[in-house]
């Protein structure tokens, strides 16, 4: 039995809905301190709707509907009034890069600056912390004044990384990081995110079986708006899994 204290986000019972359309329906899950956990599954299984419902994003979503228990720190997201101080515990980096319009050192600065970060110098050390985290300070410390937008793709990924970083959040929440981002940096980040776990939780969602297997403590299977299964990942990968489901999906045979 996992201390409640151990226990970042707890969920009971969650149904997402789009209008009519179910996206996830029953869900029953604990995410844990200091913890890498991944979620895996093909597409339409409700693994982003996981994560927008997290942030309370069904807010800015039409037709988007959240019912069931979603606790984080013990307290429903429901129940936070101060919607940006939920916001400012909880980083989000979705599968395409989504850059602010303003400079590389801006970028990361601004969340920190709406903490209440004052000081070019103690700015100066959150950007480059930042960045340097999300394994991109050695390519951009020459044009911290250049427009984020002009950096490439995969730069831009790694931006908007450091950007979730500098709100220096309790739970960090990646859907598809690596998408846009090239294997040998895809690498790079991963091994950050093993270091960061001593610091926050992590919820990664990934099409990529093997990259859950790499970094995830426990890995659930999302399969057509349902949690098949939620185990620790060398459990669920080492042929124990105890829905046969999960077996044929992290073998290859569907998904």
């Amino acid at each position: 039995m996992v201390s409640k204290d151990r226990i970042k986000l707890e969920v009971k019972d969650l149904e997402i809905r789009y209008g009519s359309h179910v996206a996830l329906q029953g869900a029953t899950l604990n995410i844990r301190e200091n913890e890498i956990f991944g979620i895996i599954g093909p597409a339409n299984s409700g693994k982003t709707s996981f994560l927008r419902a997290i942030n309370r994003m069904d807010e800015m979503t039409s037709g988007m509907r959240v019912k069931g228990t979603l606790e984080f720190n013990g307290k429903d997201v429901s129940q936070w009034r101060n919607l940006y101080a939920l916001r400012s515990r909880i980083g989000v980096v979705f599968p395409l890069p989504v850059g602010l319009p303003m400079s590389v050192y801006d970028n990361v600065a601004f969340a920190a600056k709406l903490r209440g970060v004052k000081g070019k110098a103690n700015l100066d050390e959150v950007v480059e912390r930042c960045l340097t985290r999300a394994a991109l300070w050695d390519e951009v410390k020459d044009r911290l004044d250049s427009l984020g937008s002009l950096l490439s793709g995969g730069q831009q990924q790694r931006l908007t990384i450091a950007r979730a970083l500098s709100q220096d959040p309790e739970l960090l929440l990646l859907d598809e990081f690596s998408i846009a981002v090239d294997p040998v940096t895809t690498m790079r980040i991963e091994e950050v995110l093993k270091d960061l776990k001593k610091e926050m939780t992590i919820v990664l969602v990934t099409n990529l079986v093997q990259q859950a297997r790499r970094l995830a403590d426990r890995t659930a299977l999302f399969l057509a708006g349902e949690v098949v299964e939620v185990g620790k990942t060398k459990r669920l990968f080492g042929g124990a899994a105890t829905d046969q489901r999960t077996t044929d999906y992290i073998e290859g045979r569907f998904g």
